[in-house]
């Protein structure tokens, strides 16, 4: 009889469902398909009570911030709003289990939490796609990639959705081999297992079904450099081709111009910025590359409708 591995996953508010389902029911399966208790888990939130998903979907839980004993992993989960959900009690409370020696994992979002707890200074890290640019400006001595999961570092980190149900099959392979791993991703009827290295995003190549190297590097190299004020003609330089070459290369491949692309990425980074940070907004503007505040002010309105200020306003 194989031994029993108890796993407690600590639900934290707006929670993200979908990563919560993809880690628990693999776990759950492997159960059903070996006829073995290979797995089991405990439930935890903040209250000892209840947690509340961002679909507003409440799972009753069995267990509060009390002392964990005997366990095999921890792993938190969050979803929206992961910053309001790092509280002083859950700091307190994960500092406390890894000095007891805890295994710690974070799925989705949660990667925040263990980053604010000290946690993952130089260690490689999965996180959403979405918190990247956050990452990148809150936590920079973290390593982040953008890999499905990570599971080959102290702390392991799953990026959200189905990636938590990757992660969870590769441990069930690990652990009881790759035969009752793939039965059970027979059970969830999911035949696109991932490795821990698959990207998390869709590659720009397979998104716009093109396989030009040029428009691949000159994408690669504004989101490297999104921080400078790059023109068209300075990327085209870069790359070592004409501006009028690369203009023919975003018109045909991504129906638009390279002026437009370049400022509607710095937007995105920037929109993303202001809505998960407390960066002042001309702090956010030059990290996007905009040369001034008024500018970027102007083109954000323009954009989005609404002024930057109003935007964070909305949030609050």
């Amino acid at each position: 009889m194989a031994k029993t591995t108890h796993f407690v996953f600590l639900l934290l508010e707006n929670f993200s469902h979908l990563a919560f389902s993809c880690a628990l029911e693999p776990l759950r399966i492997a159960n059903l398909v070996s006829g073995q208790e290979l797995y089991r888990w405990t439930l935890a939130s903040v209250d000892g009570t209840s947690a509340t998903c961002s679909n507003r979907a409440v799972t009753l839980v069995d267990r509060g911030l009390e002392p964990l004993a005997h366990i095999d992993r921890l792993f938190v989960i969050t979803g929206i709003h992961c910053q309001a959900a790092t509280t002083p009690p859950v700091l307190t409370f994960l500092r406390r289990e890894r000095a007891a020696g805890t295994p710690i994992g974070a799925l989705c979002s949660a990667a925040y939490v263990l980053a604010k707890a000290g946690f993952l200074d130089g260690v490689k890290t999965a996180v959403h796609w979405e918190y990247h640019d956050l990452f990148a400006e809150e936590f920079p001595e973290v390593e982040l990639v953008r890999n499905v999961f990570v599971a080959d570092q102290k702390y392991i980190t799953a990026s959200g959705g189905t990636a938590a149900a990757d992660l969870m099959l590769h441990l069930i392979a690990r652990q009881h081999g790759s035969d009752l791993s793939t039965a059970v991703a027979d059970q969830m009827v999911y035949n696109a297992v991932r490795e821990g290295t698959a990207a998390q995003r869709v590659s720009i190549q397979s998104r716009h079904g093109m396989r030009n190297a040029h428009l691949a590097r000159a994408i690669g190299v504004l989101e490297a450099r999104m921080e400078e004020p790059l023109t068209p003609q300075d990327l085209a330089q870069t790359l070592g081709i004409s501006t009028r070459q690369l203009e023919r290369l975003f018109e045909r491949y991504l129906d638009t111009s390279p002026k437009r692309y370049i400022t509607e990425m710095r937007l995105h980074r920037a929109r993303n910025l202001i809505v998960q940070t407390e960066q002042s907004i001309t702090d956010i503007a030059m990290a996007c590359g905009f040369n001034s505040t008024s500018h970027f002010s102007k083109v954000f309105r323009a954009y989005y409708g609404v002024s930057p200020l109003a935007q964070r306003a909305t949030l609050s």
